[in-house]
């Protein structure tokens, strides 16, 4: 059938009456026919059968019949007609080019959509199949060392058993030489190494930013059967696919760094942690040490004149004793007493000596068992020497704590005295580590007097103060310990901060805000207990503190558990208050962040005490500091996270 259709051409508008003024401007008979000799136009008697072929690309779609004048008007149709010829192949190429650009715009949406190298591989194998003859295809990616290919994605049989390797075979060459070629005669190619199932194959290398990622090849068992616009088809789909292969690629490997930096992230946290741990501890043990040096110090020099007091004492009685016997028997022998003598009895009053001196030893007794007390109870405290745990009575540790803080609670011109009120459960003894229990009550009992007396402070109101003690025990398993006071009380937000390490709300110089996260650690990590708290504005506050009975046992569970038990809840769950309002405490985690604003307020609290601190010299600094010791030794402490590679070996 030809390209043209002359009928068609002569039905067009305008060219028919064209034609007609054209012939009568020629005065001649013209016939145009088509090839079957059936008559399109005719105009005059003919006289002459003269035939003119009317030509499209050599083949004759027509004639015009006539003198030799016809020979112009055949020679306008044959222009016309290629003209027309022309007008349909680029129309045609037209569809063709915008069909492409379509179909390429369709791919390369679904490309860039998938993140999956041999999901878009696949793809790509999918449409090139269907839009080019083939029998078999594959997708190879280029290792990261270009050692050997990884094939992503194939369809049919392109090997029987042999991969392609970088530089060997028709494949192998062509991704080396970063060129793409078009192979019709496979099995006549010199780099033939194992393409024995193709005769014929596109090979194009696949490139993203001036690198080889791998290669895209097609092939079929017909010979020659490839033409330069199949190579360019491959191209274009090289291309695309290198592009998005390129971005999947990196999405991996932005994944996989996620991944790493996440675990990363999560061991600098877990280290972050045991880091505060450690400095926690370090500072605990230094305190401890030292108030246990000093309790014992101070033990150790009152019980020695006790123990001489109180072991004379003894005999003092009995002297005293025996020397009022003695009185009593001159007074029977001699009832009347010489003049002199009985001046010297009149002004001793003898009578009122003889009733008060049993009283007067009575009381020194009294005294001096107070004392032994006292020194008994600094003992109990310290316990600085005893690092293996110990079946104690809870109570002892209670009541020796509030024997040490005895002094803070009496009256002062600013307050009355502080009232505690002890209601204990008759409890078991419990198997723990008492000095840092003692230590744990020592900073729960201190925190509660500070807030009475700063709410005192700022209220003006004389109330009457109060902290109270509860004990009891739960199914024979725990002992809890709940230490209130009817204080100022807390926000929600600052009970959940007040773990963190030197977290604090107290003035420079006034606390270090390690009390609690040291109370956390002992009760919740060495202790395997619970500590929570509830507290509101105005409405006081109250500690919860749970100790099982045999914390040794609770230790080896949680260290069987350890290899399969399931994680310690998260903050989220642990921090919703239960149905008593208490807020359980939670792992204490100090961003570096939170260090540094730590180290503002610092400085800041400092510059209350000499506003020019931010212009002083560091001699003028250390002098502030030596002046509030507290404050230089929390900053040493918030340095050490920043400036050593292992602040855990710090010393002082």
């Amino acid at each position: 059938m030809s390209a043209v259709s002359l009928r068609k051409m002569l039905n067009k508008k305008e060219l028919p009456s064209l034609l007609h003024n054209l012939i009568y401007q020629f005065n001649v008979a013209i016939d145009v026919e088509l090839v079957d000799g059936t008559k399109l136009i005719s105009i005059g008697e003919q006289t002459v059968e003269n035939r003119y072929p009317i030509e499209v690309s050599g083949e004759i779609i027509g004639w015009v019949v006539g003198t030799e004048q016809a020979t112009i008007l055949a020679n306008l149709l044959s222009f016309l007609a290629k003209q027309e010829a022309e007008k349909k192949v680029l129309a045609k190429e037209l569809l063709e080019r915008y069909q492409e650009i379509d179909l390429f715009d369709d791919i390369s949406t679904q490309l860039t959509t998938s993140l999956d190298t041999r999901q878009i591989a696949q793809l790509v194998l999918q449409e090139l199949s269907q839009l080019i003859e083939s029998s078999a295809g594959m997708i190879l990616l280029l290792s990261p060392d270009a050692t050997a290919f990884e094939i992503i994605a194939e369809f049919g049989v392109f090997f029987d058993h042999n991969q392609p390797e970088p530089g060997k075979g028709i494949i192998g060459n062509i991704v080396q030489s970063n060129r793409a070629e078009l192979v019709n005669d496979v099995q006549a190619d010199p780099r033939l190494e194992g393409q024995k199932n193709v005769n014929a194959m596109i090979c194009v290398p696949l490139r993203a930013k001036e690198r080889v990622l791998g290669a895209i090849a097609i092939g079929t068992s017909k010979a020659d059967s490839y033409k330069a616009e199949h190579l360019k088809l491959v191209s274009i789909f090289a291309s695309q696919t290198a592009i998005a292969i390129d971005k999947a690629v990196l999405y991996e490997q932005s994944t996989q760094a996620a991944v790493q930096a996440k675990a990363q992230t999560q061991k600098l946290q877990q280290a972050l942690h045991e880091l505060q741990l450690a400095q926690t501890q370090l500072i605990q043990s230094e305190k401890m040490s030292s108030l246990g040096q000093l309790i014992a110090g101070v033990a150790h020099e009152i019980n020695n004149p006790v123990n001489f007091i109180c072991g004379n004492l003894k005999y003092v009685a009995e002297y005293a004793q025996d020397l009022l016997h003695l009185l009593e028997k001159y007074q029977k022998f001699l009832p009347v007493a010489p003049p002199e003598l009985e001046s010297e009895l009149d002004n001793i009053d003898l009578e009122f000596i003889m009733q008060d001196f049993p009283k007067l030893l009575d009381s020194m007794k009294l005294g001096t068992g107070r004392i032994v007390e006292i020194v008994q109870s600094l003992k109990n405290f310290s316990r600085h020497d005893e690092a293996e745990m110990k079946a104690v009575n809870i109570h002892d540790g209670i009541d020796g704590t509030l024997m040490i803080l005895h002094h803070r609670v009496k009256a002062n011109v600013h307050r009355p005295a502080i009232e505690i009120f002890k209601d204990y459960a008759k409890l078991p003894l419990i198997e723990c580590y008492p000095g840092q229990l003692n230590q744990v009550f020592m900073n729960i009992l201190a925190n509660a007097i500070d807030a009475l007396e700063e709410g005192m402070e700022n209220s003006g109101v004389r109330s009457s103060p109060q902290i109270t003690i509860r004990t009891r025990a739960i199914d024979q398993q725990c002992v809890v310990i709940r230490i209130a006071d009817n204080g100022p009380g807390m926000k929600e937000e600052v009970i959940r901060r007040i773990y963190d390490p030197f977290f604090t709300t107290k003035d420079v110089g006034k606390g270090t805000g390690l009390g609690m996260a040291i109370s956390y650690q002992i009760v919740v990590d060495k202790h395997g207990g619970m500590l929570k708290c509830r507290s509101q504005p105005g409405e006081g506050t109250e500690f919860w503190i749970q100790i099982p009975l045999n914390c040794a046992l609770v230790d080896a569970t949680e260290e069987q558990n350890c290899t399969s038990a399931s994680p310690t809840p998260t903050t989220e769950s642990s921090s919703i208050p239960d149905t008593d309002g208490f807020i359980r405490s939670t792992t204490p985690m100090l961003k570096p962040t939170d260090l540094l604003i730590r180290h503002t307020q610092l400085i800041q609290r400092l510059s209350q005490h000499n506003p020019d601190v931010e212009g002083a010299s560091p001699d003028q600094i250390y002098q502030m500091f030596q002046r509030h010791p507290i404050s230089l030794k929390l900053y040493a402490t918030l340095l050490s996270w920043f400036c050593c590679s292992n602040p855990t070996q710090i010393r002082r």
